[in-house]
């Protein structure tokens, strides 16, 4: 399994080319299923057409999809056990197949309600992972999966802590599409507040092996309002997240004359 350094190099057209055989049945089931795809259009209406909030829809949910499985790697990489998949009995090759399933789905309940939409999320994503689970699992297994994968939906949620390193990953990874194009929608609707602006801030975000660090997140701002989406977004959601101590976050302001914020360390 191998990403781009930005953690967008999983290309949904090349599903096949990862050597995980679990993982590249469910990413090609995924990227293919006709209700999975319907529903990351669907919950773009509410979260951007009726709330015009940033992003939420099937692009965001390819970053982060990507960025979770890059930070899984890069993670699994330096030696760090995850617990989901292990305290359930579930082989090792499950972790990446859990946080690919949760990434896909944590946002589905957008359809009910931006508002609570991680608790609209569970049923939801509930009934999916029923129907495709059972082509890649027994019952005992799949109930397992499923329950491991709703776990980390719930928790990409801040006022959910996350109780294994699976959610973690999902959760840390939500806040890291940060970047300009997530408030492409709204910014050219005229929306001006301070999430779709300090999105414009973000020009870049790349997720690497760090020295003295399991994974370093670099972040380049073009204008101080990108300190939002670094010190309110990603700081909230990386506490807590059971990965703290193994992710080192550096935001450099590149652009700003004024040099009010120059960088930024976490």
């Amino acid at each position: 399994m191998s990403t781009d350094a930005d953690g967008r190099g999983y290309d949904p057209d090349a599903a096949h080319a990862f050597p995980d055989e679990k993982l590249n049945r469910v990413l090609s089931t995924l990227i293919d299923d006709p209700e999975v795809q319907a529903y990351l259009d669907a919950q773009n209406v509410n979260a951007v057409t009726r709330k015009g909030y940033n992003d939420h829809g099937p692009k965001h949910i390819t970053i982060v999809r990507n960025r979770a499985l890059r930070l899984y790697e890069l993670l699994k990489r330096a030696g760090i056990d995850f617990n989901g998949a292990s305290d359930q009995g579930l082989e090792e090759a499950d972790e990446p197949v859990i946080v690919a399933l949760a990434a896909t789905l944590h946002d589905v309940g957008h359809v009910v309600h931006r508002d609570g939409h991680a608790y609209y999320s569970i049923p939801l994503a509930s009934d999916i992972l029923d129907r495709l689970l059972t082509a890649w699992y027994d019952t005992g297994e799949a109930v397992r999966v499923k329950a491991e994968a709703l776990h980390a939906i719930l928790c990409h949620h801040t006022e959910e802590d996350p109780l294994t390193r699976e959610a973690g990953v999902i959760r840390v990874a939500d806040a890291l599409d940060m970047e300009r194009g997530r408030s492409r929608i709204p910014y050219e609707k005229g929306g001006r507040g301070i999430n779709t602006l300090s999105s414009q801030a973000i020009r870049n975000v790349t997720l690497a092996e760090g020295e003295g660090t399991s994974v370093l997140v670099e972040i380049e701002m073009v204008n101080a309002a990108g300190v939002y989406q670094v010190d309110n977004l990603l700081k909230s959601k990386l506490q807590d997240s059971m990965l703290e101590e193994y992710v080192r976050i550096v935001a450099v302001n590149t652009k700003e004359e004024s040099g009010l914020v120059e960088r930024i360390e976490l």
